[in-house]
């Protein structure tokens, strides 16, 4: 492929201009059917710019049928290309669902991910290349069914210092991830047709997976304070179980209010009745005082808490945990026995080292720092290139932010039309379950660094210009 030359002052973006210069370069038979064009890493360390920068470009052209990943053996111009797609004008096609970008990195503004760059890889290796010569025979017989001894102490030390859970770790359980505490929490208190509340808007998956079960989903709305709870026990007072996200409401951000967090232990308590709490993002808040787990003033020990090492460490540890109420405990252990056998051993104890070390401490706090910093970034960035034509909401803490386009269009065809150009938001109509929805683009910041920023935002600009 013949040399790319990009403009740094110009006011056209670097990702525009690498998309252009490159489709151009195919229309125009520079590069030839199934030529492979330069990796990522190569072509931004040619061209002096950020791989993510790289990687929009790539997906945009992949979306639009010019190119074709290959995984391993890299990005080729497709050999399939047609006369209607080589045109001035091509219409994209969607691009496929996994969010990702030819070389497998994240989409920007992909949800659900923390910073993958941030993760202190090197110390992981170290803690994983000695737990692995410190590896006992006995260990690679079954694991423990409700977690390692190590890890469970580990996470209640943890719980008790940064949450104000004070708890055994008898009622601790390793999971495997929030599926897996869903699912005990189902195995231990419900039978079908149960009542489960679930705010709205709110996690799809929950929804998902209690319906499978054959649970009746009772959507209750949310609103500056949080959870509902009084609609909620005007209307459904007999279900069996609430899930909540009280400390930032997922996807509004909102924490759920002081007399909400009463009400809805009092329900409980008096209705016989249960709470999951879903503290997805507790650890990164970033401007005032941080909301208290609703777990830590359970004094009725009515609440289930669930927490997961997917948004702190990485996804694929698939590794989580669960806090029982204690008279749980002796069932829980029964139904571990008989759901699985327990997490990988081998990853709980090098997540256990690095908790019990101090790692896990020191990445908490340099993550919150260079989220603030990220997360501040995307929005001046946000603000200065839409103007008044965005709506930001920004909550005190989390991992996203939610910007309204009210002069664009349903935010799912915005959502689909960004994903085809190479970004991951998601509409925010698409979370609710009932009531009636509002509209905005849910994007995380987590993976953008700050000097990638106004990059991101010239795509998603060109993006939401399309859609007046």
């Amino acid at each position: 492929m013949d040399a790319i030359e990009i403009d740094k002052g110009s006011t056209t973006s670097i990702q525009q201009q690498l998309y252009d210069r490159i489709r151009s370069a195919i229309v125009e038979r520079r590069i030839q059917s199934g030529e492979r064009v330069p990796s990522t890493r190569s072509l931004a360390a040619q061209l002096g710019i950020a791989r993510g920068t790289i990687d929009i470009a790539y997906a945009r052209l992949t979306s639009e049928g010019y190119l074709v990943a290959r995984g391993q053996r890299g990005t080729i111009v497709s050999t399939e290309l047609r006369s209607n797609v080589i045109s001035a004008e091509t219409t994209a096609r969607p691009m496929s669902t996994t969010d990702s970008a030819s070389d497998g990195s994240p989409l920007p503004l992909r949800m659900g991910l923390p910073a993958l760059d941030l993760f202190p890889r090197k110390v992981w290796a170290r803690l994983a290349a000695r737990k692995a010569r410190e590896l006992p025979p006995a260990s690679l017989s079954h694991s423990y069914p409700m977690g390692l001894p190590v890890l469970r102490e580990a996470i209640v030390a943890y719980l008790a210092v940064a949450r104000g859970i004070v708890c055994r770790p008898d009622q601790v359980v390793v999971t495997s991830g929030y599926q897996g505490a869903l699912n005990l929490v189902a195995s231990l208190l419900l039978t079908p047709n149960n009542q489960i509340w679930l705010e709205d808007p709110g996690y799809l998956f929950a929804q998902k997976a209690f319906e499978a079960l054959g649970m009746r989903v009772m959507p209750i709305p949310v609103d500056g304070e949080g959870l509902r709870v009084d609609d909620a026990c005007a209307n459904h007072p007999g279900a069996r179980l609430a899930v909540v996200t009280p400390t930032h409401q997922f996807p509004m951000g909102m924490p759920l209010s002081l007399s909400r967090r009463q009400a809805l232990l009092t329900w409980a308590r008096d209705c016989d009745s249960w709470v999951l709490e879903d503290d997805y993002d507790g650890e990164f808040h970033y401007s005032g005082r941080k909301p208290p787990a609703l777990k830590s003033i359970d004094a009725m020990d009515r609440v289930f808490y669930a927490g997961s090492f997917s948004k702190t460490l990485f996804p694929s540890l698939r590794l989580g945990y669960l806090v029982l109420p204690a008279t749980f405990v002796r069932s829980a252990e029964r139904a571990c026995q008989m759901l699985h056998r327990g997490a990988a051993a081998f990853e709980q104890s090098v997540t256990a080292a690095f908790m019990s070390e101090g790692y896990f401490a020191r990445h908490l706090r340099r993550m919150r720092t260079h989220y603030r910093a990220r997360r501040q970034a995307l929005v001046e960035e946000m603000e200065r290139q839409f103007g008044k034509d965005v709506q930001i909401s920004l909550q005190a803490g989390g991992l996203h932010i939610l910007a309204c386009f009210p002069n664009h269009g349903p935010d799912i065809e915005l959502a689909n039309q960004a994903l085809r150009h190479g970004l991951a938001p998601v509409p925010l109509s698409d979370r609710f379950l009932e009531h009636p929805a509002r509209h905005g683009l849910l994007m995380s910041f987590t993976n953008i660094p700050e000097h990638e920023a106004a990059d991101v935002v010239a795509s998603l600009r060109n993006v939401i210009a399309r859609n007046p």
